[in-house]
């Protein structure tokens, strides 16, 4: 649908693909019921659907303005620990601003269980329902420090909103800490987290750098929202 254009028919797709046409139609009329295509105004073609805008959302890595980046490549120079930039969209989070010197690890289970990461709590205490970020609202035992209680991670999503920061020590992956701080958006909310990673028997020293790191948070604010 994307190479032939609007209008394109069901005859078109059949001959490309080399499909049979029964099968076609069928995956068509599929695709149509979830608005990943419409049908033209005249009903002899397709189009693509509004549905789609979802996944090239998920496809498009976050933009982050040049100023942005040096911003806080200048930040990382003081600091002996990782920072990255974490943004939130659509209940879900993305690597922003990846550090070069200390890639990311456990990449998949940051992404996937919001519960057991620092930027993943920050994110879920932004939100009306926690639980609908979370893959089939099961808390996930990533490490024997993981929280997989519900009234626990609750508490603990309360406590981040009254603090204002989230923190995780042997949770995500063992042997790993993360402190994760709110880059706001204009109306308040949050759009994004710097996140400071490092051994977890150096929690402490990561810490320290909370307050250079909140007013890190500020400067990003206009330059991401």
């Amino acid at each position: 649908m994307a190479r032939f254009g609007t209008g394109t028919t069901a005859k078109e797709i059949t001959d490309a693909l080399r499909m049979p046409p029964a099968t076609a139609y069928r995956l068509l009329n599929a695709l149509v019921g979830d608005e990943y295509l419409v049908r033209t105004s005249d009903l002899r073609g397709f189009a693509l659907g509004h549905a789609l805008s979802g996944l090239v959302a998920a496809a498009t890595p976050p933009t982050v303005c040049t100023a942005a980046r040096t911003t806080i490549d200048e930040f990382r120079q003081g600091v002996r620990f990782a920072v990255h930039l974490m943004m939130f969209k659509s209940a879900s989070l993305r690597v922003a601003e990846e550090d070069p010197d200390y890639p990311l690890h456990s990449v998949f289970e940051l992404l996937r269980y919001p519960h057991a990461s620092a930027a993943g709590k920050l994110m879920l205490a932004e939100l009306d329902d926690p639980a609908s970020a979370i893959p089939g609202g099961q808390l996930v035992k990533l490490t024997e420090n993981t929280i997989t209680d519900s009234g626990r991670l609750k508490e603990q999503l309360a406590d981040i909103r009254a603090k204002g920061q989230a923190s995780e020590v042997n949770e995500l992956e063992v042997g790993s800490a993360s402190l994760a701080l709110p880059v706001r958006q204009a109306d308040g909310s949050v759009g994004a987290a710097v996140c400071l990673t490092g051994p977890a028997e150096r929690f402490s020293a990561i810490a320290e750098h909370t307050e250079a790191a909140s007013d890190l948070t500020v400067r990003l604010s206009p330059l991401l929202f």
